[in-house]
């Protein structure tokens, strides 16, 4: 069974896609075989990432390691069996194809709640949630106090991790390794960001999940969408924009490849 990624929580522009293609391509440059699905059925981001990758590849001629990316499949109302919801079936359909020829599959979830990405965070063996380094998007995770910041329980997609969890539980499957990622790490707001951290870390113990670095805030990110390209390929395409700024941003993939410990994946890059 291939091992299944699931990059996912309810808020837009944290960067879900970008760190999806970053780690999706990561393992295929290691040799393995990757699958991925996109179930933002209206902005596709990953999806175009991808395809945007092969039509970069084809024009300049380079030999860049590629994930596979199918769409969901479309589904006659006759071929839904019977008391099943088409979307689960479609998702399952698609998963079950992906992991007869994957090591790992990697699903990226639309930034908002939909039955499509309560099915696939029950599927998550890991699960990876970027956050914005702030305390708008620690909304997502925990309630909080006004004024002392005191953590008053859990959000909404916490619950919906919580039931995920269950529903494995259930299944009797393997539990879910959730990693949060700290993305958009700005050189300034020190104290802000000190603060954050260590809400992150009293709320990890409160709730399971490890903490892992993310990527800082730079315009390398978006230069990168339109060729398809992330930062483990400059150097393959022989581009001078290998600067200081560069060089950590790659180191951040590394560190970020590092703490996932996915099965059977030595990071060498």
């Amino acid at each position: 069974m291939a091992h299944i990624i699931v990059v996912g929580n309810e808020k837009g522009g944290s960067g879900k896609s970008t760190t999806s293609m970053h780690v999706a391509t990561a393992l295929a440059r290691m040799g393995h075989r990757v699958g991925t699905l996109d179930l933002d059925l209206r902005q596709q981001s990953l999806g175009r990432y991808i395809e945007n990758r092969r039509a970069f590849c084809a024009a300049k001629g380079h030999d860049l390691a590629i994930p596979e990316y199918i769409p969901l499949p479309d589904i006659a109302p006759e071929e839904v069996p019977a008391g099943t919801n088409v979307n689960d079936h479609r998702l399952a359909l698609a998963v079950q194809e992906l992991e007869s020829r994957s090591d790992f599959v990697l699903i990226d979830c639309p930034g908002s709640h939909t039955r499509l990405s309560q099915m696939a965070h029950a599927m998550a063996d890991t699960l990876i949630t970027p956050l914005n380094d702030s305390f708008v998007d620690f909304d997502l995770l925990a309630r909080t106090r006004p004024g002392d910041g005191a953590i008053l329980g859990p959000s909404v997609y916490s619950e919906m991790v919580w039931s995920a969890r269950q529903t494995r539980a259930e299944a009797r499957m393997p539990p879910i390794d959730w990693i949060v990622t700290r993305n958009r790490l700005g050189s300034q707001q020190m104290h802000n960001k000190r603060k954050v951290g260590e809400a992150l870390k009293k709320l990890s113990k409160r709730i399971g999940f490890r903490v892992a670095p993310g990527f800082s805030e730079r315009v390398v990110f978006r230069e990168l969408f339109p060729r398809g390209l992330t930062l483990l390929d400059l150097r393959d395409i022989g581009s001078d924009r290998m600067n200081l700024s560069n060089i950590a941003a790659r180191q951040e993939v590394r560190d970020l490849m590092s703490t996932l410990a996915l099965p059977g994946v030595t990071v060498r890059f």
